[in-house]
């Protein structure tokens, strides 16, 4: 069964930091893009980032820009997104997802994403 799990989330004061993890099983990650998208309470889906498995080119939402950063461990068959100097903004479900069949990615449409996660819940609250 080919499936993405996330983990990492939690309660973190603003300014703290948080890594996500996004592990595939029954297919490897290698040759596939990976991308992050999150969810805000009363808000739509956007893509906060994403990883690229061609030349490992990545993308990033405007307003996480130096404070995101996306790395792949293949060994580990995961997608980290580390996430610092977090602020209440940042509240969301957040999510991983892969096209399966493409090695590249985008954040402005997540309907060429085929597999998602189940979502872990980051929550940036003093």
């Amino acid at each position: 069964q080919v499936q993405l799990v996330e983990s990492g989330g939690g309660l973190v004061q603003p300014g703290g930091s948080l890594r996500l993890s996004c592990t595939a099983s029954g297919f490897t990650l290698d040759n596939v893009a990976v991308a992050w998208f999150r969810q805000a309470p009363g808000k739509e889906r956007e893509g906060v980032s994403c990883i690229s498995s061609t030349d490992g080119s990545t993308h990033y939402k405007d307003s996480v820009k130096g404070r995101f950063t996306i790395t792949r461990d293949n060994g580990r068959n995961t997608v980290y997104l580390q996430m610092n100097s977090l602020t209440i903004e940042d509240t969301a479900v957040y999510s991983c997802a892969t096209p399966l069949v493409s090695s590249d990615c985008g954040l402005d449409d997540d309907r060429y994403l085929e597999l998602w996660g189940q979502g872990t819940r980051v929550t940036v609250s003093s």
